[in-house]
């Protein structure tokens, strides 16, 4: 059996993996090969950094670091019940979870970098603080995203295209699965200790049951601060990429922009992804969703990595380097 799990995950990650990240890279190829005006467009990316709109641009580089802020004061909060966290240190240990998580599945191995800066003994719990605190994350994006499903499917003038490939009976089932989620999650989220309970009851499963029962220590406030800072970091997400594709000359309405994003962040939270594809289905939904009202797919595709490199890859070699200067010191001593 360990066999054949092992068999199985060396086929996702070295072969599904890249030939999926293959398709997707050459789909998006095709996309751009008929971009109208595409040395314009690539020579536009070439001069964000200093061209007519450059302080949106350095707005979205001071806006990843207030977002990962925000996360790091998530984790102080998550982390009360087991030990007292700086916020510098919290700010680490961030960086250092998204380093690890640009290698696995959905980001799992975020929990693995987090808990580096975590007491000794207290490793395990810390892990299930994470996960509420993803979880918290998670509500809001499907929240916002079923709020985005409905400005599309009621707000808007009827679209007789598919949107995402999908016609509009599959979107309207995908906002009922979406809803129904969010519900079954807001209260999962407001009573966790109802989980500890249920666990306890099970037999043989009291090894579990001591890792998790810090969650009863979370008071409805607590939980509503955890909310409130996911919601002001999805803010953050949104405002990005809002004026990322102003910087890029995509011209949408700032009201459909916030809608399509908040779909387009519903989509990429729920489609299961690996570390090696991540990039190329971003930019495939992206592509798929914004193009419904802009013709500039440089620009969308620009943003997309834009918004991945600024949010994801510089934090990662931060939170690199971070993990390197423990190895180091821990050898040493």
């Amino acid at each position: 059996m360990i066999r054949k799990n092992k068999n199985i995950k060396i086929f996702l990650k070295y072969i599904l993996a890249p030939v999926l990240c293959a398709w997707l890279f050459y789909s998006l190829y095709q996309q751009i090969k008929t971009q109208p005006n595409l040395h314009q467009s690539l020579a536009l990316i070439k001069r964000a950094p200093f061209g007519p709109q450059t302080w949106k641009f350095w707005l979205v580089i001071f806006l990843a670091l207030v977002n990962w802020g925000m996360e790091a004061r998530k984790w102080q909060l998550l982390l009360v019940p087991i030990q007292r966290m700086s916020f510098l240190r919290a700010y680490k240990s961030i960086l250092s979870g998204v380093t690890l998580s640009l290698n696995t599945p959905n980001r799992m191995g975020e929990y693995g970098g987090r808990i580096l800066y975590v007491k000794e003994g207290s490793r395990l719990q810390a892990i299930s603080l994470s996960i509420a605190g993803s979880i918290s994350q998670l509500i809001v994006t499907l929240v916002v995203g079923c709020g985005g499903l409905t400005y599309l499917l009621f707000f808007q003038n009827a679209r007789p295209d598919p949107i995402m490939g999908l016609s509009v009976f599959w979107v309207e089932i995908l906002l009922f699965i979406s809803t129904f989620i969010s519900l079954v999650l807001i209260l999962f989220f407001f009573r966790l200790s109802w989980l500890v309970k249920i666990i306890d009851k099970i037999p043989k499963a009291g090894k579990v049951a001591k890792y998790i029962n810090v969650l009863e220590a979370f008071t409805p406030k607590l939980l509503l601060r955890l909310l409130s800072l996911s919601f002001f970091r999805y803010l953050v997400f949104v405002i990005q990429y809002i004026l990322l594709l102003q910087v890029l000359n995509v011209e949408i309405f700032w009201l459909d922009c916030f809608w399509i994003i908040s779909i387009l962040f519903l989509v990429l939270a729920i489609v299961p992804s690996f570390a090696i594809a991540d990039l190329g289905i971003r930019g495939k939904f992206s592509t798929a969703l914004l193009s419904m009202y802009s013709s500039n797919t440089i620009g969308i595709l620009g943003t997309t990595f834009g918004i991945w490199f600024i949010n994801l890859f510089i934090p990662a070699l931060a939170g690199g380097i971070l993990i390197l200067g423990i190895k180091f010191f821990r050898t040493k001593k």
